[in-house]
């Protein structure tokens, strides 16, 4: 049985070796296997997809070469996908990139991802202890967080924080303070493309930080100004 087998595998290997096109598409497939095999070992997305395309190509020219149709049309559908997805994650990239550089956290590069939706004043977007399951962009009008009295106006993010606490609950109320147009974008597209893309994530985690910073700012004013208030109480 063993020797059977193994004059099979003579016989295909010399039939494969002689034709140009058989050599061919056998190195085609060869490198195909060995990018998806590599995939396995590929953490972010970018280069997973540069990967994907790489063996799409393989295959494709395998299954042309080799006569299995169905292998290659499979292929050709996939490749177009891979390569569409790979330029949208590069452009992410490059924003993501250039706001950095420009220290510019007004989040605007995240608009293709974003709903936009108009709410009249008075509209409460979300209150203290909800779920949060949406970060936002304000892009008109101005927003006010209830417990603390301040607001933000056009072009900033808000709604981040909540991703990061514990219970993934809001901290604070937010409630339209004039007319606005508030766009939003959902939990599961911010962690797709958090995982995507390690520049988005540094981003927005330097954007929490700088939020959570200016509480402790806040927070050490309140003190203070409790402290200085309470000798005059007291007299």
């Amino acid at each position: 049985m063993i020797e059977q087998i193994l004059d099979y595998a003579k016989t295909a290997v010399v039939a494969a070796l002689s034709s140009p096109i058989e050599i061919a598409a056998l190195i085609a497939v060869a490198l195909a296997a060995g990018l998806t095999v590599t995939s396995s070992f590929v953490k972010t997305m970018v280069p997973l997809r540069w990967l994907a395309v790489g063996s799409n190509c393989g295959f494709f020219a395998y299954g042309a070469l080799h006569g299995a149709p169905v292998l290659a049309i499979l292929h050709a559908v996939l490749l177009p996908i891979n390569v569409a997805r790979l330029l949208e994650m590069r452009r992410l990239t490059e924003n993501v990139t250039t706001a950095a550089a420009s220290k510019d956290t007004s989040g605007i590069w995240l608009t293709p991802y974003m709903k936009a939706t108009k709410r009249k004043k008075g509209y409460v977007l979300f209150k203290k202890g909800d779920v949060a399951r949406h970060l936002y962009l304000l892009a008109s009008g101005r927003v006010e967080f209830v417990e603390i009295g301040r607001s933000v106006g056009p072009g900033m993010v808000f709604g981040e924080i909540a991703f990061f606490a514990p219970d993934g609950r809001r901290t604070l109320t937010a409630r339209c303070a004039e007319d606005c147009k508030v766009l939003s974008v959902n939990q599961n597209t911010v962690r797709q493309i958090y995982y995507q893309n390690p520049g988005f994530g540094f981003e927005l985690i330097g954007l929490v930080a700088g939020r959570l910073s200016a509480d402790v700012v806040r927070l050490e004013e309140q003190l203070a100004q409790a402290k200085a208030a309470a000798p005059a109480a007291e007299a």
